[in-house]
């Protein structure tokens, strides 16, 4: 294929990306996706009240067109995909449906048309084979990278002639982010996409160049696939050849969604209001929104509205029971607070200050409040569970009390392996598990302890990620060495920007580790493989601001994802 009729190919459905990786081993059978799949009917339009949103917005205009041009223009997209009978244009339009935030609706025939596609060879052409190794394996289909190596020369480094093709550059750069632990020619597929990717940018037009300097700062494997879907919806419509039916199916979608979200974090609003802990504890962090981008991230398929609430829940009574421990309790306070929630008791926060006793009661009832819900839902008692995820968070808070108190620095490891725990990744997603219910069942239970290695690998990237965010001001409040610090003092790095970037490497190295788990790890079911991946990837939103003042911050997203309407494109 010519470069001509490769730039012609990706601007049809617009350049190729991906969003999570699907099923592990062998490919979904149909009956696997009716049963796992959040793909339903189109959502259920939930108009909202002005008073009923926290912040005076008017539902998107869009909402109003309803589900009968939904289902119009789903119908014509689901003809154009089905009915294509050419490999790479196929390819390109399940690219462009799931980069556009619609696979949910069309995870069955993705899956057919991607089996058909499966064994397809591309011969020499770069831009195809590497779109459809990231598809297929992004999707679950058993995929090797020994694709790679028909583009490297008798010395084994990629040849230089395939530098010519940016798009097949830029595909093979996104591709190599799917790689897993020990796949080599993917990690110098990485290195070698993105040293000529660099090198390129000053060559390229306007419109190519933002498309690779985007690439380069945040490939699409490890974005938020809201911010995502947003974002390409604006890219897509500007590309002349787009197919009209898919880009007004997203919009209306989006739309729906973010209704849908509005509804969703209203009643958020109203629960954490009448909780009154923000309210009744002055020193609390008051950032229900916050919380609320956090499981838009971690659940955005539109079937997850419940997890997304009640998981919600959970992270806002996180956030005063880390302020509590780091800035108002006395840590003979926090001794009693801690052997209170490892009672698990009622009657044991009688001996509390009056503001614990406020905060253990909204800990308490809000957990058997979830857990009855879960057993109503799928039938399983996991309040042991739940419960020992929050013991296992105030014992690491303790823990990092007592160093701030003794005045003593943990070592590196010493200090991860307890910060994945007081981040509360481990809550984060043995809740996940349970609200999600597929497949819950006492096994299934017996699986969170000890915590699987997917949820330490996952909760890795958010502790780091969280430091790099929130580093500077901590310590200018003179809390607790982070892994920054750990790292200078053990390794005696006396500047923070080297250890700053020891952190981001590290981060890079933990992907491949946790994509590796994702491919071969059989025992939980998919939904909490993407919960995984998607807490990480969410992790970088929430912080990078922290590390890099020129990105965006947290209520920026949150603006954007819930009150701009999608309209405005």
């Amino acid at each position: 294929m010519s470069s001509s009729t490769i730039i012609s190919a990706v601007t049809e459905p617009g350049v190729s990306s991906f969003t999570s990786f699907g099923y592990r081993n062998r490919p979904p059978s149909m009956n696997q996706l009716r049963n796992l799949s959040c793909k339903t009917s189109t959502p259920t339009i939930m108009q909202l009240s002005i008073n009923s949103l926290p912040l005076t917005q008017k539902v998107p205009s869009l909402i109003d067109l309803g589900t009968k041009r939904m289902e119009q223009v789903k119908r014509r997209s689901q003809e154009t995909l089905l009915n294509s009978s050419d490999p790479i244009k196929t390819l390109k339009i399940i690219d462009t449906i799931q980069r556009l935030g619609i696979g949910h609706h069309f995870e069955e025939e993705i899956n057919v048309k991607l089996g058909k596609l499966r064994d397809w060879d591309f011969s020499e052409d770069l831009f195809s084979t590497t779109l459809q190794f990231r598809l297929l394996r992004n999707n679950g289909w058993p995929t090797s990278s020994d694709v790679f190596k028909k583009f490297l020369d008798k010395s084994g480094n990629f040849k230089e002639s395939i530098t010519n093709d940016i798009w097949g550059m830029l595909s093979m750069y996104e591709a190599s982010y799917l790689g897993a632990k020990g796949e080599e020619v993917l990690e110098k597929a990485m290195d070698f996409s993105t040293a000529h990717l660099h090198q390129s940018l000053q060559h390229l037009s306007p419109d190519v160049g933002n498309l690779v300097a985007r690439a380069l700062t945040l490939p699409r494997h490890l974005r938020m696939s809201r911010l995502e879907a947003r974002n390409y919806i604006k890219e897509y419509s500007q590309v002349s050849s787009h197919m009209p039916y898919l880009l007004e199916m997203a919009k209306i979608d989006y739309a729906m969604l973010q209704s849908m979200h509005q509804k969703e974090f209203a009643e958020i609003s109203r629960w954490w209001n009448k909780l009154g802990l923000a309210e009744r504890l002055g020193f609390a962090r008051d950032k229900p929104a916050e919380c609320f981008l956090w499981t838009m991230g971690i659940f955005p398929e539109p079937c997850y509205s419940n997890c997304r609430i009640e998981l919600t829940k959970t992270i806002c009574i996180l956030l005063v029971m880390d302020d509590i421990f780091d800035t108002y309790g006395t840590l003979d306070e926090l001794i009693l607070f801690t052997k209170a929630i490892k009672r698990w008791d009622l009657d044991a926060m009688e001996q509390l200050p009056e503001y614990m006793k406020i905060s253990y009661l909204a800990l308490y009832n809000t957990t058997h409040e979830i857990a009855y819900k879960i057993q109503m839902e799928h039938g399983q008692n996991v309040i042991s569970s739940l419960k020992r995820t929050w013991i296992d968070i105030f014992e690491a808070f303790l823990k990092e009390a007592k160093w701030f108190n003794n005045k003593y620095v943990p070592t590196f490891q010493e200090y991860l392996d307890n910060g994945v725990i007081s981040s509360g990744s481990y809550m984060a997603l043995v809740h996940a598990t349970f609200l999600i219910g597929d497949g819950l069942s006492k096994e299934t239970i017996s699986m969170m302890n000890p915590y699987p290695r997917l949820f330490s690998c996952s909760g890795e990237i958010l502790r780091l990620w969280d430091d790099l965010g929130t580093s500077k001001e901590e310590q200018e409040r003179g809390d607790n060495a982070c892994s920054i610090q750990c790292l200078m003092i053990e390794n005696n790095i006396s500047d923070e920007n080297v250890a700053r970037k020891h952190i981001r490497r590290f981060i890079r190295n933990l992907w491949p580790e946790l994509n590796s788990l994702v491919l071969t790890t059989t025992s939980l079911p998919f939904s909490i493989m993407k919960a995984s991946l998607n807490m990480a990837r969410t992790a970088q939103v929430i912080y990078q601001h922290g590390d890099d003042r020129n990105t965006f911050t947290v209520d920026d997203y949150v603006q954007t994802l819930l009150f701009t309407p999608s309209a405005n494109y």
